[in-house]
C-alpha cells in the first residue's frame, strides 16, 4: 500500500490568510512550516490514485505530489476520485477544482453525499461541465478502488458528449491493490448542514442532476449523527495491511478503538494540543472537545491510547494555535517519547 500526505494542517492552513498569530507569522517567514490542508493520497492500482478530502489547496497539492501529474502530452489523469471522510467546506471545496475532467467519482456517506448535492448544489453546478459519479461509502463492509471504465456499461449516461477540452480520468487495467470502508466517529454537522436549515431541490430524498450518477446509499443512520464525520480504513488487499486515516475525531468509540487496534499505520486528529487551547488562543468560546475535536493531552486525550498501540502513528489536521505548528517546540519531544510523529506535507507512507 502506497499513501501520500498531501497536507496536514486544519482549517485554513498554515498560514491562514487572515491570522498574524505567531505560528502563522512564523510560517510566513520559515516556508518550510507551512502547511496545507490535511489530505491523503491513495493509490488505488498501478496508474489510478483516490485522493482522500478535496481541499481548498487540491491544485497546488496535486502538482506537488509527482505521481498525480497528468500523463506527457496527454490530458489524462491518475486522479479517478475523492473519498470524502466529512462535509466541511475545508475538505469539499476542491470538488469544483476537478471541473476540467471528464469524469471522476466522489465516495462519501449518504449523509455527506446529501449535504454536497442539496445544500451546496454541487451536482448541478457541475454537471454542465463533468460526470460526477456518487458512490456510497459502506460502514460494514469494504469496496475496492477502481479501475472501472467511464461510463459503465449498461449504465445511461445524461451528460452530453465529450467536449474538446474535456479531460477524461486515466483507464487503468490493473487490479485494486485497496478496499476502503468508513467508521463513525462524529455526528457533527458543517455549519451550512444545521439541523433543520432550509435545504434545496430534492432535499427530501435522493437527488441526481443531469451529468451525475449515483449508487443507492445504505440504509442511513448519519442523517442524525453517525454518517457526518468517518474516519477511513484503507486495506492492502494482497498483504492485508491496514492504514487508519481520522483527520476529525470526536469520540474514541469502541469501532474506532477496535480499527486501531488492529490498524498497521494510524493518521489521526491532531487539531489541538489540550482541550483549552481555543479558548486560551482567543479563537472561540468552546474548548477543543466542544469543537469535535478530541486534544492530542489531557483528559479524554487520544496520545495516551496511541503510545499503547503497535502501529505507526501519527498526528495530521493541526490548528494554527497548535504548538506542533513549530518544529523547535518542546511538545515534539514529548510525542517522541510516547513514540509518536507528527505527519508532514509530502510524506510518503509504505506498507
Amino acid at each position: 500500500m502506497l499513501l501520500r500526505v498531501l497536507g496536514t494542517a486544519a482549517g485554513g492552513g498554515i498560514p491562514q490568510w487572515n491570522c498574524a498569530c505567531p505560528s502563522c507569522t512564523g510560517a510566513r517567514a520559515h516556508p518550510a512550516r507551512r502547511r496545507r490542508h490535511a489530505s491523503l493520497a491513495v493509490q488505488a492500482a498501478d496508474d489510478r490514485w483516490y485522493v482522500v478530502n478535496a481541499t481548498p489547496d487540491i491544485g497546488d497539492q496535486i502538482e506537488d505530489c509527482p505521481p498525480l501529474l497528468p500523463s506527457p502530452g496527454t490530458r489524462q489523469t491518475p486522479v479517478a476520485g475523492i473519498i470524502l471522510t466529512d462535509a466541511e467546506l475545508d475538505h469539499t471545496l476542491g470538488i469544483a477544482r476537478l471541473r476540467e475532467a471528464d469524469a471522476f467519482e466522489v465516495l462519501a456517506t449518504a449523509a455527506v453525499r446529501d449535504a454536497l448535492r442539496t445544500r451546496l448544489h454541487l451536482g448541478t453546478t457541475l454537471a454542465p461541465y463533468a460526470e460526477v459519479r456518487w458512490r456510497d461509502l459502506p460502514h460494514a463492509s469494504p469496496i475496492a478502488l477502481g479501475p472501472e471504465p467511464w461510463p459503465e456499461p449498461g449504465r445511461p449516461t445524461a451528460r452530453p458528449a465529450a467536449r474538446p477540452e474535456a479531460v477524461p480520468a486515466a483507464t487503468s487495467t490493473g487490479k485494486p491493490l485497496v478496499e476502503v470502508s468508513a467508521i463513525p466517529v462524529s455526528g457533527k454537522r458543517p455549519r451550512y448542514a444545521a439541523a433543520g436549515g432550509g435545504q434545496g431541490p430534492g432535499a427530501g430524498g435522493p437527488h441526481t442532476a443531469p451529468g451525475e450518477t449515483a449508487e443507492p446509499g445504505s440504509a442511513d443512520p448519519g442523517h442524525e449523527g453517525a454518517g457526518w464525520s468517518v474516519a477511513l480504513r484503507i486495506t492492502d488487499r494482497a498483504s492485508g495491511a491496514t492504514a487508519l486515516y481520522a483527520p476529525a475525531v470526536a469520540t474514541w468509540s469502541a469501532a474506532l478503538a477496535d480499527a486501531a487496534a488492529e490498524a498497521d499505520c494510524l493518521i489521526v486528529d491532531g487539531t489541538f494540543w489540550d482541550d483549552e487551547e481555543p479558548i486560551r488562543a482567543g479563537i472561540g468560546p468552546r474548548t477543543a472537545t466542544g469543537m469535535g475535536h478530541l486534544p492530542i493531552v489531557g483528559p479524554g486525550g487520544t496520545a495516551e491510547r496511541l503510545a499503547a498501540l503497535r502501529a505507526r502513528c501519527l498526528y495530521t489536521h493541526l490548528n494554527n494555535t497548535n504548538p506542533l505548528v513549530d518544529p523547535d517546540a518542546a511538545e515534539h519531544r514529548r510525542l517522541a517519547e510516547w513514540g509518536i510523529e507528527v505527519a508532514a506535507d509530502g510524506m510518503v507512507i509504505e506498507l
